[in-house]
């Protein structure tokens, strides 16, 4: 286990009392023991100074368990995962909102909706044509009527 804290005790202080506890575990009547008179002497608490040694043996492999490099990159993939589907969860939402703004407007054309100004007859139509052949919109000869293309929904200009 690992704290968020800053850490009192420099990797080479933790690796040293995990040797002193390793080494002299047979001159005490426990592993305990040792542990309890180990970590008097560095100053820190016997259960911190105990779960550096659990640490260290799966570390080294005299321990089943999971490895600190495995454990650091499993909370990495399991961050990395999160996120992933928090952007997903973003682009789905986005893909269907924009789904239903597309099939709400289909067979409208986008251009003369956004230029809408309430003007009637002949400039509107004007309006309508110039719009409409700059986004690709208009069908049909340039001096006569605009006629809209059918819309799929999902599709812009064809």
């Amino acid at each position: 286990m690992t704290s968020n804290t800053t850490n009192k005790f420099s990797p080479e202080v933790r690796a040293r009392a995990v040797r002193m506890v390793l080494d002299h575990e047979a001159e005490h009547p426990s592993r305990w023991a040792a542990i309890m008179s180990i970590s008097g002497k560095i100053g820190c608490t016997a259960q911190t100074l105990n779960e550096w040694v659990k640490k260290a043996e799966v570390d080294s492999g005299r321990k089943a368990g999971l490895t600190t490099d495995v454990a650091a990159r499993l909370k990495a993939l399991e961050r990395e995962n999160r996120e992933l589907r928090q952007a997903n969860e973003i682009l789905r939402k986005a893909s269907a909102y924009f789904a239903q703004a597309l099939s709400a407007n289909a067979g409208i054309c986008l251009p003369c909706e956004r230029s809408s100004t309430g003007d009637t007859g002949h400039d509107r139509r004007l309006r309508h044509r110039r719009l409409c052949s700059v986004d690709g919109w208009l069908e049909g000869v340039a001096d006569g009527p605009c006629q809209l293309r059918p819309r799929r929904a999902g599709a812009g200009p064809a």
